[in-house]
């Protein structure tokens, strides 16, 4: 069964904080809170927690996973940033918006789009995800938590915890964060194109 956490979302505590990094490194699945809804985690480099991820939403092999990185130096390290990019990405992160690029070599290839080879990047506004990457010290391995058949992710820790207690290795609580998915950007072309319409004001991108 799951371990549960009740995470302050203003202030984390350091030592649970650190507990749920210590289960990320161990190759665990969590399930943790962002500034847009909940989400799936696990480290980079953990091909077998990722696959957890994928049996528990079903993922094709073309899914795009997300990598939630600390900031703007992090993204470097995986993405292909041109100026462009990195004046939205000034202007928007942290922030509920996606990004996707074209990943580096960093990038592990089972990670990226099969035949683009593109990565999706963000950076969320919220202090439990700020706390777990500073701490973790590298970016989390993400996807949203919305199970097969469902419209809209999942909200209530609880109830996360009655559907899938067995499947993930941690839960952690910090309170209510929303329904509505990201805004998914796609920045691999010299004019930026809004994939999904999400918690991100997607305006912004009317004037790029």
């Amino acid at each position: 069964m799951a371990q549960f956490f009740t995470i302050h979302p203003e202030n984390p505590q350091p030592r649970l904080i650190r507990r749920a990094v210590d289960i990320l490194l161990a190759g665990g699945v969590i399930l943790y809170p962002t500034d847009s809804c909940y989400a799936l985690g696990c480290q980079i480099g953990e091909k077998s927690a990722m696959e957890r991820i994928r049996r528990i939403r079903q993922l094709d092999q073309r899914h795009n996973f997300t990598l939630v990185c600390r900031d703007l130096s992090e993204i470097s390290t995986y993405a292909k940033v041109d100026n462009q990019g990195f004046r939205l990405l000034r202007t928007l992160t942290p922030g509920p918006y996606t990004f996707i690029f074209q990943g580096t070599k960093q990038v592990p290839r089972r990670l990226m789009h099969p035949k683009r080879k593109t990565i999706g990047i963000r950076v969320p506004d919220h202090p439990i995800c700020q706390s777990l990457l500073d701490t973790l010290d590298q970016p989390i391995l993400s996807s949203t938590l919305i199970l097969p058949g469902d419209e809209f992710p999942l909200t209530d820790p609880y109830e996360m915890r009655d559907l899938l207690g067995h499947q993930v290795d941690l839960i952690i609580d910090g309170g209510f964060c929303g329904l509505e998915s990201t805004t998914v950007v796609d920045l691999t072309q010299e004019t930026p194109q809004v994939l999904r319409y999400g918690k991100g004001d997607a305006s912004l991108f009317d004037e790029v």
